[in-house]
C-alpha cells in the first residue's frame, strides 16, 4: 500500500490510517515460505507536534516445520512497530538512532515486511520437549523409542572423566 506522506511532514494532514493485507507467500524464511495466508498490517502515522511516527500491528499465520521432528505447524505470530519517519535529505536522521527516511510517496510494505522477517524465529518446535527424530533410523522419537544403540559421543576429554585426584 502507497501512501502520500507530504502531507504529514509539511502539517497539512495531522494523521493517515491504514489496514490492509498482502500476500508473502512467495518470501523465504530459514529455508521456508512461512506465509501461506495474506499477512495483515494495521496500524497509523501521525504527526505530533512535528516529529511524524508509524505505530503499526502485523499479524500473520504461519505455517511452518519443527525443527527437531520435522512435523508440520501452524502458528500465529504479532508484531508490534514503532518508528520515527522523516522525509529523504533531512539532516536530522543522521543524528537519531531509530529513524527511517522516508520518500513524499512511500510503499509501507517496504517498512513493515522487513519488521515481520527480522521478528521471525530461527528454530520453531511443536512442542517445548520435542524429542526430535533419531540420527540412525529416522524414527520421530516422539511418538516411540526406536531401539537403536546410541553410542556416547567421543570426546578428547573423555580420557578426564577417569582421574581421581586426591
Amino acid at each position: 500500500m502507497e501512501v502520500l506522506l507530504r502531507d504529514l511532514f509539511d502539517g497539512t494532514k495531522r494523521f493517515i490510517d491504514f489496514d490492509y493485507t498482502t500476500d508473502l507467500s512467495e518470501e523465504e524464511v530459514f529455508f521456508e515460505k512461512p506465509f501461506k495466508d495474506p499477512v495483515r498490517f494495521s496500524g497509523r502515522i501521525e504527526n505530533r507536534a512535528g516529529v511524524v511516527s508509524l505505530t503499526a500491528d502485523i499479524e500473520a499465520a504461519l505455517s511452518l516445520h519443527c525443527s527437531r521432528c520435522g512435523k508440520p505447524i501452524r502458528d500465529f505470530k504479532a508484531v508490534p512497530v514503532d518508528m520515527i519517519l522523516v522525509p529523504q535529505g533531512d539532516p536530522s536522521a543522521d543524528e537519531a538512532e531509530c529513524v527511517f527516511e522516508v520518500r513524499d510517496r512511500q510503499e509501507l510494505n517496504e517498512l513493515l515486511v522487513p519488521e515481520l522477517l527480522l521478528d521471525m524465529d530461527m528454530a520453531v518446535l511443536c512442542k517445548e520437549d520435542c524429542r526430535g527424530r533419531c540420527f540412525k533410523c529416522g524414527a520421530d522419537l516422539n511418538e516411540k523409542e526406536c531401539g537403536c544403540v546410541r553410542e556416547e559421543p567421543r570426546s578428547p576429554f573423555s580420557v578426564l572423566k577417569n582421574i581421581q585426584i586426591k
